[in-house]
């Protein structure tokens, strides 16, 4: 990669150019963003993996913008137009606007006014007024009267269409107009369909309003472009024409020179035809195309943030699980899982209206509880989740027995999923459904990343913002968040071996097709076995996967095969076995680390591996918890505005959190209601499934909202 660029990406970053160009050789080497942030510490200076994230994304973007001078260039030079000056500036640039800008003048171009005027003749007649120097352009024009020009007043105006094109493709008036605009208000006018149509109305904030373009909050952005891709608002800039078109007049005389009187008449009438047909339209929408690029990545991060929560929520771990989908006039789906998450047993059960066969229903989830030897009961958390709940804690189940409510986000998803039938080919949609929801109590992060992230009910706006950019940024996070965690090889499905570091899709499938016809992996070695599982593959994913119970402790460990030398070297230096050093943070604690750094292996990996040694493939996720909604509340009716609840915090927004208090409609805490001065930005306030206490501060009946403020 190109110094230029490795020097922007390390400003923009704020990391050393050196960590900036480690990584990229590591890119081009074929490793991974968690095998680099892991066990690559020395080469990055510690970068974590958000920063190597980061730093790929911008190699790939400045590697793209490579390609693209190269076309420039290369089109340029057959029009022979490529000067010295002209390929310095394309080669040593590094902001794709301005390199179109560069790019402009020479683009090819469809029929246009000044390419029509420049057939007929008059391109020398708008180079003399374009230099300012004529001082009777009508009687200069005269000599251009001639075929398809009629008129001296028709010459002038193919002229001035000229000039009008040429300063529309100067790329300082382009950049002087855009830092205009970016100072700007973006103005909002209602449509006739905004106001007529009843889907309008829920955009009825937005109408004829007016927000900094520089200041305006990334949700209120996005909504207002979706209601005007909907038909119900038309956006604009309020930039002044008048001041917008003096300002490219004195760029055009700084540049060329201050015209006599008469030229300048006709420039400064071509300069506002300029403004107005080319530029003014042109510079509108790249300005609001740049503001809805950075509302992108503001509401992209959030969504990744979230992602992140939910992947990494509490596990339950290997329990065998009772799992519930609630309904009211369907029935309860019931399914029974063993602590792997197979299978057992399903049935439905009516505890509701309208059927309501509720000791029917009491006998069953008791006889199942008892059969199944069941530990934890999961309910899903839409409708009649809340009711099920009640019902189920009132059975009289062993104290043991602990109940839980799980989002059933994207388990409908699930079930109708290739992923959901190849899993369950002959149960229908309701089982796999109830399934789901059971196995996200068991391992959120095994469960979730069969389903598509944009299906979780997480983020804002996901459907609107850069979709790549938005893809990008979620395969990143899942396979950040499965290999942070680690992936039992033995037993993992490959829907989660996929984001393993090195592995993907059809690696996944030979690993679990190998494991199917020749049994457990007995050590990660083994893995060199698999069809098309080469060196490389091997070294990027060892580390991430454990084998349980293999005759190596380190197999079952963060620790990378190839630091396992020195972790033996450590034990002999100890005089104990490779058994007795781990899991043994005493003896952990007497290695100097100091002592084991050499070669490439420097103090950070020593470090890394003796916090592994001590605690061998610990689990990074919290505890799971109980919670309860409070008893009183059951319909919005219920609730008093200043009374204090206990609620789950379901999504994160830039604008607030929505939290769940057991109705069916979720209340938002907005921004401003976070318990600190002013606005704050709830991702750091908060967390995905946090559990809270709030205060209610409004209730609208009529639209079913909720206002609320949060306590702790």
């Amino acid at each position: 990669m190109k110094e230029i660029y490795i020097k922007q990406i390390a400003r923009t970053l704020g990391v050393h150019a050196w960590q900036v160009e480690n990584c990229a050789e590591l890119f081009a080497e074929g490793c991974t963003i968690p095998f680099i942030s892991r066990y690559r510490k020395e080469r990055t200076g510690g970068l974590n993996d958000i920063d190597v994230a980061e730093i790929k994304h911008w190699t790939e973007v400045f590697a793209e913008m490579e390609k693209r001078k190269e076309t420039i260039l290369g089109t340029i030079a057959e029009q022979d137009k490529l000067t010295p000056e002209l390929r310095d500036k394309i080669e040593n640039c590094l902001s794709s606007t301005e390199l179109e800008d560069l790019y402009l003048p020479y683009r090819p171009k469809r029929k246009t006014r000044a390419s029509v005027a420049i057939a007929k003749g008059l391109e020398p007649l708008a180079d003399l007024l374009w230099s300012g120097k004529s001082r009777q352009p009508e009687k200069d024009a005269e000599k251009y009267v001639r075929g398809e020009v009629a008129s001296v007043e028709e010459a002038l105006a193919g002229a001035r269409d000229i000039i009008a094109e040429r300063l529309s493709e100067t790329a300082a008036v382009r950049e002087n107009l855009r830092g205009i605009f970016r100072t700007r208000r973006i103005c909002s006018k209602v449509t006739k369909a905004g106001k007529e149509s009843p889907e309008g109305a829920k955009y009825r904030s937005y109408f004829n309003s007016s927000h900094p373009i520089a200041k305006i909050p990334s949700y209120n952005l996005l909504a207002l472009l979706r209601a005007e891709n909907e038909g119900f608002l038309k956006l604009d800039l309020d930039a002044d024409p008048e001041k917008c078109g003096n300002k490219i007049y004195y760029d055009y005389c700084q540049a060329q020179g201050y015209p006599a009187p008469e030229s300048g008449r006709e420039i400064r009438l071509a300069v506002d035809d300029a403004y107005k047909r080319l530029l003014e339209p042109s510079i509108t929408n790249e300005v609001l195309k740049e503001a809805k690029q950075k509302a992108d990545v503001d509401s992209i991060r959030v969504f990744g943030e979230n992602l992140r929560q939910l992947l990494l929520a509490a596990p339950v771990g290997g329990k065998r699980t009772l799992a519930i989908d609630p309904g009211f006039r369907t029935g309860c789906k019931v399914v029974c899982l063993d602590e792997h998450g197979n299978l057992l047993q399903h049935t439905v059960i009516f505890p509701h209206p309208p059927a309501a066969r509720k000791i029917e229903a009491i006998t069953t989830v008791a006889e199942l509880v008892e059969q199944y030897r069941i530990e934890v009961i999961a309910i899903g958390s839409g409708t009649a989740g809340r009711e099920t709940e009640d019902f189920v804690r009132r059975v009289g189940l062993p104290e043991s027995v602990r109940i839980f409510s799980v989002s059933e986000d994207g388990a409908s998803v699930y079930s109708a999923s290739d992923v959901g039938r190849e899993e369950f080919p002959v149960e229908d949609v309701t089982v796999r459904g109830a399934v789901s929801i059971g196995r996200r109590l068991m391992d959120p992060l095994a469960e979730l990343v069969k389903i598509d992230p944009k299906s979780l009910g997480i983020g804002q706006y996901q459907h609107d913002v850069d979709q790549a950019l938005l893809k990008e940024k979620l395969d990143n996070t899942v396979e950040s968040c499965v290999n942070a965690v680690g992936v039992q090889l033995n037993t993992a499905s490959p829907y989660l071996l996929q984001y393993v570091s090195g592995i993907g899709p059809a690696l996944s499938r030979s690993i679990v097709d190998y494991r199917s016809a020749h049994g457990a992996f007995r050590n990660r070695r083994d893995l060199l076995k698999v069809p098309r599982l080469g060196e490389k593959a091997f070294q990027q994913c060892a580390g991430f996967l454990r084998i349980h119970g293999a005759a190596n402790p380190l197999d079952d460990s963060a620790v990378h095969p190839e630091a396992y030398p020195l972790v033996e070297r450590m034990a002999r230096d100890l005089g104990v076995t490779l058994k007795e050093l781990v899991g043994n943070a005493e003896l952990c604690r007497k290695i100097k680390a100091q002592d084991y750094v050499g070669g490439e292996i420097g103090l950070p990996t020593v470090n890394d591996i003796l916090q592994e040694l001590a605690k061998p493939g610990r689990d990074p996720r919290a505890e799971v918890e109980e919670f309860a909604f409070a008893d009183h509340i059951h319909e919005i009716d219920d609730l008093k505005v200043g009374e204090e609840l206990p609620g789950i915090v379901t999504n994160l927004t830039s604008f607030g959190a929505f939290v769940d208090i057991g109705l069916h409609d979720n209340g938002l805490i907005h921004a401003s209601q976070m318990g600190v001065r002013g606005m704050a930005d709830p991702s750091k306030v908060l967390k995905l499934h946090q559990k809270v206490r709030v205060s209610v501060l409004s209730v609208d009946l009529e639209r079913g909202r909720i206002g609320l403020r949060l306590v702790k």
